[in-house]
């Protein structure tokens, strides 16, 4: 009788991957890099064990925003008090803080759970091109050659 593998959390062997976002639509970035931190790209994925590797995306302020995004896509939140609704289109927030506009478009493609918080603690987002990883020898890994 055959069983299925259960990866346990000692088990994980972490591999560090480098993204350059420049020229890459939020949404083909945020998906592959959600699925990476999630570790679906590995044969021992398992849906309870935090089987993801760390991903550092570079270039984040040259993220490519395709149609009208923006200028219609809108991120919202409140603060708590009466009349605190803050509101940012996605072209304001990559002028301004465009790490963190592809860490909420990732957040958003994450499942909800402490697993998935502890997960998005692997991604490192830069707006430039220089990170303080290279001790970690990252991989690059390139988007556009994927399925």
């Amino acid at each position: 009788m055959r069983t299925t593998y259960m990866a346990k959390p000692g088990e994980v062997e972490r591999k560090w991957y480098i993204i350059d976002a420049t020229d890459i639509s939020l949404g083909r970035l945020t998906s592959t890099v959600a699925s990476i931190l999630r570790g679906k790209n590995k044969p021992t994925f398992t849906p309870n064990v935090d089987t993801g590797d760390h991903v550092i995306v570079i270039n984040a302020s040259k993220v490519a925003l395709t149609g009208r995004k923006a200028t219609r896509k809108v991120y919202s939140h409140h603060t708590g008090y009466l009349g605190g609704l803050k509101q940012k289109t996605a072209g304001q927030m990559l002028e301004n803080t465009p790490e963190k506009l592809i860490e909420t478009s990732v957040k958003g493609m994450m499942p909800d759970g402490s697993l998935a918080h502890k997960q998005l603690l692997h991604l490192h987002v830069h707006a430039d091109g220089s990170h303080g990883h290279e001790a970690q020898n990252p991989e690059v890994l390139d988007i556009n050659n994927l399925i």
